[in-house]
């Protein structure tokens, strides 16, 4: 990491440790020991063991992609990548650093660059049409308590969905209407050298055309390995799944046995959603806030709706942050090349 990423890193930590201050100004000190002696550990540890299958999926579905290409790609190369992936994302605005920490943990493995891009691309593409399916499914289950408890919310909600459906479509456009597509790009480019001049304006579009013939030219790749993109797209169902059944194991472990397990978990994508908008790293403020808000007509008791709250901050940002920086200095193994002859 370079000393901009560790004092990001260190940066989060410090807010993270000042929302945690924050959020308890108003919880006694006894009734949060009390919650936690009587903790259902058991259930916590299911909340764990759903985090883990989330980074463990995410290898499984590296290793499909890179199956019968490369020998000894094994599943600690593998399970480096979704943990890098988690310390990147959550240090940058918008999750902006994950993609190309990613393809640097895959080149280490001895990955080459084009095969790695092409990969991450492929991924990306299957993780934000589950995004969007999940998402509508879970509105229609969630609507009416967001809308009646939390109305303000939907706003944000709807405007990060709008967003993961619009880049769904832009890719798209680029897969199936690749002319159409550049030359609806080239007039909203008029539009853009109105305000951006010169040699700025120059370098980013030449950085625009270049993405998108990169993914057009990827895109015809994914039209033939059907068989592989099926089996990722069920493999990122249950990576997604266990990681949008965390909170409701937390409840469990602190004693609300009757919340419902379908209501909790498709409150819990929408609040992912709406964590998307923030342009603070790991979404922080917004991500504690939502989760309070939303889950707070469940939890009647305030110390243990913040302690649910801390727990799941922790397993879904902290443990990612943590688990990351262990991945970044295991040593990866090198892997061979599979020729056509092997």
């Amino acid at each position: 990491m370079t000393r901009k990423n560790v004092g990001l890193l260190i940066l989060m930590v410090i807010i993270g440790m000042g929302i945690f201050a924050y959020s308890l100004r108003n919880v006694s000190l006894e009734s949060l020991i009390k919650d936690l002696v009587n903790i259902n550990v058991w259930w916590l540890l299911v909340a764990v063991f759903c985090v883990c299958m989330y980074f463990v999926f995410e290898a499984f579905i590296v290793k499909r992609f890179l199956r019968g290409q490369h020998k000894k790609f094994t599943f600690k190369n593998a399970i480096r990548i979704p943990l890098i992936e988690q310390l990147f994302n959550g240090i940058t605005p918008f999750s902006t650093g994950g993609q190309p920490a990613q393809l640097f943990a895959m080149a280490q493995s001895g990955i080459d660059a084009g095969r790695a891009s092409s990969i991450l691309l492929m991924k990306f593409v299957v993780y934000q049409a589950m995004i969007v399916i999940n998402f509508i499914v879970c509105l229609l289950i969630g609507f009416q308590y967001i809308q009646d408890k939390v109305n303000y919310l939907m706003v944000f909600v709807i405007f990060g969905f709008v967003i993961h459906l619009a880049v769904i479509i832009g890719l798209l456009m680029i897969m199936y209407w690749y002319a159409f597509t550049k030359k609806l790009v080239a007039a909203c480019m008029l539009v853009v050298k109105l305000f951006v001049k010169g040699d700025k304006f120059e370098r980013l579009n030449t950085s625009i055309y270049s993405k998108i013939e990169n993914f057009h030219k990827e895109s015809l790749r994914m039209k033939n390995e059907k068989k592989i993109l099926f089996d990722v797209f069920v493999l990122t169902f249950f990576q997604l799944a266990f990681y949008y059944l965390v909170p409701y194991f937390i409840m469990l472990s602190l004693g609300y046995t009757s919340v419902d397990i379908v209501m909790i978990t498709a409150l819990h994508v929408l609040i992912v959603m709406v964590i998307s908008l923030f342009p603070i790293p790991g979404g922080t403020g917004g991500a504690e806030y939502s989760f309070a808000i939303v889950f707070s007509s469940f939890m009647t008791s305030h110390s243990k709706l913040i302690l649910a709250m801390l727990l799941w901050r922790v397993l879904t940002y902290y443990l990612g942050l943590f688990a990351g920086m262990f991945a970044l200095v295991m040593k990866p193994d090198k892997v061979e090349e599979v020729g056509l002859d092997d």
